[in-house]
């Protein structure tokens, strides 16, 4: 039996999915967490085989709790199960770590797939995303611009246009404020913006 936690902050999503798997004889929805910190209180007590999360978790964000995963809890597998953007998001949190990225449109066959796929060792990617990944490519004009932009610069950038201050992304992150200086200053040049209202406006724009 795959044990799964699940970690949204919407509670209608999390009870959701443990209806959907409770008749399941592969998978059973052992948790649900509605923030990023609560994924570590949790694990301390009970065994997981894999975390569904979304990436807009408050307290600790989906991609800093994916990092600090591989470091406490290697053996824990994680997929991201978002509503951003596939062509943003998805190539950048596999490489952050997680071992599959899934929409949340994606119908109830697809998600079972991707859980059990997951689990038995391999990575789940839309056949799109995959042949991307596969071309070293990315068609999309805002999947373009993205490229453009290392994880961590993504991880910064998300946190900013949700309305995190410097020191609020750097606790988030564990760095220091001049790094987050940094990090901002990167992004207005890459995104060729010249102050940070633009910067956020154009990190929306783009996931539009």
């Amino acid at each position: 039996m795959i044990k799964l936690l699940v970690a949204d902050s919407h509670p209608i999503i999390r009870k959701g999915l443990e209806l959907l798997f409770v008749t399941s004889p592969q998978i059973q929805v052992v948790g649900g967490v509605e923030n990023g910190e609560a994924i570590f209180d949790f694990l301390k007590e009970h065994r997981v085989d894999i975390i569904l999360s979304e990436i807009d978790l408050p307290k600790l964000n989906g991609i800093t709790a994916l990092r600090r995963l591989k470091r406490e809890y290697p053996e824990v597998k994680t997929i991201m199960f978002s509503s951003q953007p596939e062509e943003i998001y998805a190539i950048n949190t596999i490489k952050a770590g997680a071992e599959g990225y899934l929409n949340k449109t994606a119908n109830i066959i697809t998600l079972k797939e991707a859980i059990i796929k997951v689990y038995e060792g391999g990575t789940y990617l839309s056949n799109d995303i995959a042949q991307q990944m596969t071309m070293g490519r990315r068609v999309t004009r805002s999947g373009s611009v993205y490229k453009k932009l290392s994880t961590r610069e993504i991880e910064v950038l998300k946190l900013l246009s949700s309305g995190r201050k410097n020191k609020e992304v750097a606790n988030e992150l564990n760095i220091n404020e001049k790094t987050v200086s940094t990090y901002k200053a990167r992004l207005m040049k890459k995104l060729n913006v010249n102050n940070i209202v633009d910067l956020i406006s154009r990190a929306k724009l783009l996931e539009l």
